[in-house]
């Protein structure tokens, strides 16, 4: 009786022909999927420059989380069609996701732990815990509602509703690329925000805070809108019974694998004793399918990339657009701008062209040009990391030291460092690193000598001053690293009689007293303004700055202020900034998301028109597989390889994925194209005759029961007849 009258209303709550439930629907997927691709976006970087992981371990946890969340989906499918039903399952899980995306933020609060109040936590294990525990909760919330929100928006329409439902498949997957393109927009805009009660960091915070309050929102909509919706019971879950079949017909063939018993034609017709022609015929047609995804999970290995060796590449590059500059994490936008140019292009254009030139571009070699695209894109990501490498510095090993020398005197100063022989003008500094693998002899002008040792693996500056009547060199250390998350490292030598204060915006270099060298301050890109004060007096030095950079400033012993002060200042590079431009990345991306385009889209129309009509959610579970072994592919990869060249790593993926896909062109090749629904239409056919066959063989055997009964009872009384007549 309630169901009837909850079916009316629910017929009844339509806006132009849709119901309103599958509005609640829609906004909550694109909250979610803000949330999700919004916190993903800047994840790698957290790991790299909050927890101080390196990359290639950063590498590893990146993907290893993404794998947790395509292999939860197979757990939230069962969950909800065995036992909670869809929409408890969305409820409870979505929870389970908010919380975990709250301890996420959390653990990125780097003022909880730091008791000194220098900007660093002091106890990471609590903020490595919490990420954890944060990121666990969010791949089960995530992957556990992933199959059920789609199959149950598409639950909310009845039987004559077939052209709107189509339609809200369409909206959904939109509303899933707006949230994925508007958050891979936001958060690293948000990360790149200063934020702290002590000290001001990189706000990951607020970053990983916007997308846990959208997936707070997404949980209120789909619960506002409870009463409006159709919900359906749950009624067991296929996947299950699949397992079972398939299990049965193992173990029985197992049983059965002496000689003396029949073979069969296929090895699931085992499962003949137990389970209907029917459905084993079904999972026959899925097996097959199955077999194919094999060699898949390698295009997944390489398309995931995007969110980590990409995004670690792309903060070596110079992201200065003009009017608009692109940080790291950003490039990661590129994707869903071209998927949503390039769906309706290959579709509308490109498709119809290739069929109106008679070639037969099925599927399978839909997928096989998708895949070759994608190892096409890491040849190029490849190249753009040769032209990279080309720029950065190199930086000492473990076994040598580099220094560099600059003249502080206001003549100019020959100098000799062991073999290497020189001379600095006034304020000048040698241009590049030198590097010694053993102690020398520094000799000053003509009467200062000085032994001086270099450790190993160190950068050093030594600063040439004068010390009463000789010249004294005086050591200092540098960075040994491109600085972090394309900042510019700055410090200020000060030359001046007197002790001077530098700021540049509400960054504080300290005092600095004569002859000696401040820390290093990180600095955005743009138009920096140093100002230069002595008690009243003040002098403002600009100088313009890229990416990834590192300068020492010289203020000199002529230095003086009042006007022109800034023209006496001398700028001493000690690392290059970026000078590879991030627009050469769109070539790769392009690629990557024509390759998707073919590869992704195809693979699930291929899957879908080979799979029988109740075992669609089976193959979706297989293809989500794909994806969580194509990442475990990737951290393997990373921890195993030893390769020292990150292009050569590149390189190796590509060469892998060409190998898998000539042989998934070889499996193509071999493979014949059904129609389920005819094979399925077959067997409805032959049931009726399978039913009559059954009903006839049970009746001979009743008659012959019924005759071998009779005929023992006539024996029998024959029998007493002759004793009888024996007795007689």
């Amino acid at each position: 009786r309630w169901l009837v009258i909850y079916s009316k209303s629910f017929t009844c709550a339509t806006v132009c022909g849709y119901p309103i439930s599958i509005f609640f629907i829609v906004v909550n997927e694109f909250c979610e999927r803000f949330s999700y691709y919004g916190m993903r976006a800047v994840l790698v970087l957290y790991f790299k420059y909050f927890l101080r992981w390196d990359d290639d371990f950063a590498t590893t946890i990146y993907h290893t989380f993404v794998a947790l969340c395509y292999l939860t989906p197979i757990l939230g499918a069962i969950v909800a069609d065995s036992w909670l039903g869809k929409f408890k399952t969305i409820v409870y899980l979505s929870i389970v996701y908010a919380v975990g995306q709250v301890i996420l933020a959390v653990s990125a609060i780097h003022d909880i732990t730091d008791a000194n109040k220098d900007g660093t936590p002091d106890n990471m294990s609590f903020h490595i815990a919490l990420s954890m525990v944060g990121l666990i909760l969010i791949a089960l919330g995530t992957g556990g509602i992933k199959p059920c929100v789609a199959a149950f928006g598409g639950d909310q329409f009845q039987d004559h509703q077939e052209k709107q439902r189509s339609t809200f498949f369409s909206i959904f997957y939109l509303s899933i690329n707006a949230g994925s393109l508007l958050s891979t927009v936001i958060t690293p805009i948000l990360r790149g925000q200063e934020c702290g009660i002590h000290t001001k960091q990189k706000c990951y915070p607020l970053a990983f805070g916007v997308p846990a309050a959208l997936m707070v929102v997404a949980l209120i909509v789909f619960i506002v809108g409870s009463r409006m919706y159709n919900k359906t019971a749950p009624q067991g879950n296929i996947m299950v019974k699949v397992c079972k079949c398939i299990g049965f017909a193992v173990k029985n063939r197992f049983k059965h694998r002496a000689p003396q018993y029949p073979k069969r034609d296929h090895w699931m017709d085992w499962a003949e004793e137990k389970y209907d022609k029917l459905l084993i015929a079904q999972v026959k047609m899925v097996l097959k399918v199955l077999f194919l995804y094999i060699p898949l999970p390698m295009f997944w290995a390489l398309f995931d990339q995007q969110g980590s060796r990409w995004t670690l590449q792309a903060t070596t590059m110079d992201g200065d657009f003009g009017l608009l500059v692109i940080q790291p994490d950003q490039m990661q936008t590129v994707n869903p701008i071209l998927i949503l140019i390039l769906v309706p292009i290959v579709d509308s254009v490109l498709y119809p062209l290739i069929s109106k030139c008679k070639l037969n571009f099925t599927p399978l070699r839909r997928m096989t040009v998708g895949m070759f695209l994608a190892a096409l894109a890491f040849v190029a990501a490849a190249l753009v990391q040769i032209q990279i490498d080309k720029t950065l510095p190199t930086f000492p090993s473990s076994t040598v030291g580099q220094a560099k020398f600059i003249n502080m005197l206001n003549n100019p100063l020959p100098i000799k460092a062991g073999s290497n022989g020189f001379t600095l003008n006034a304020f000048k500094a040698n241009e590049d690193y030198l590097t010694f693998d053993k102690p020398f002899e520094l000799q000053l002008g003509v009467r200062d000598t000085y032994h001086t040792t270099i450790q190993n693996g160190t950068r050093n500056t030594i600063v040439i001053i004068q010390n009463g009547p000789h010249l004294e060199p005086k050591a200092f250390s540098d960075i040994t690293a491109k600085p972090e998350q394309g900042a510019n490292a700055m410090r200020f030598l000060n030359g001046f009689a007197s002790a001077l204060n530098v700021t540049v915006g509400n960054q504080d270099f300290g005092l600095i007293v004569t002859n000696n060298m401040s820390d290093y301050v990180a600095v955005p890109q743009g138009d920096a303004q140093f100002k230069i004060r002595n008690n009243a007096q003040e002098c403002v030095y600009s100088q313009k700055l890229g990416f990834g950079s590192s300068f020492t400033i010289i203020i000199p012993s002529t230095f003086a202020f009042g006007p022109n002060c800034d023209s006496s200042i001398q700028s001493v590079v000690d690392i290059r900034p970026n000078t590879i431009h991030m627009a050469w990345m769109i070539p790769q991306y392009f690629l990557i998301t024509a390759g998707e385009v073919v590869f992704s889209v195809t693979g699930l129309e291929f899957s879908y028109s080979q799979a029988p009509s109740n075992m669609k959610s089976v193959l979706q579970a297989g293809w989500l597989l794909t994806v969580a072994v194509g990442n475990i592919i990737v951290l393997i990869v990373a921890e195993a390889a030893t390769l020292s060249d990150q292009w050569a790593e590149y390189i190796l993926f590509a060469s892998l994925l060409v190998l898998v896909c000539i042989i998934f062109a070889v499996m193509a090749y071999f493979y014949t194209y059904i129609d389920p629904t005819k094979v399925e239409a077959q067997f409805a056919q032959n049931k009726p005759e399978e039913k009559k066959r059954k009903s006839l063989e049970m009746a001979c055997k009743d008659s012959f029961k019924h005759d071998k009964e009779d005929r023992r009872s006539s024996d029998s009384s024959s029998d007493e007849e002759e004793a009888k007549q024996t007795k007689i």
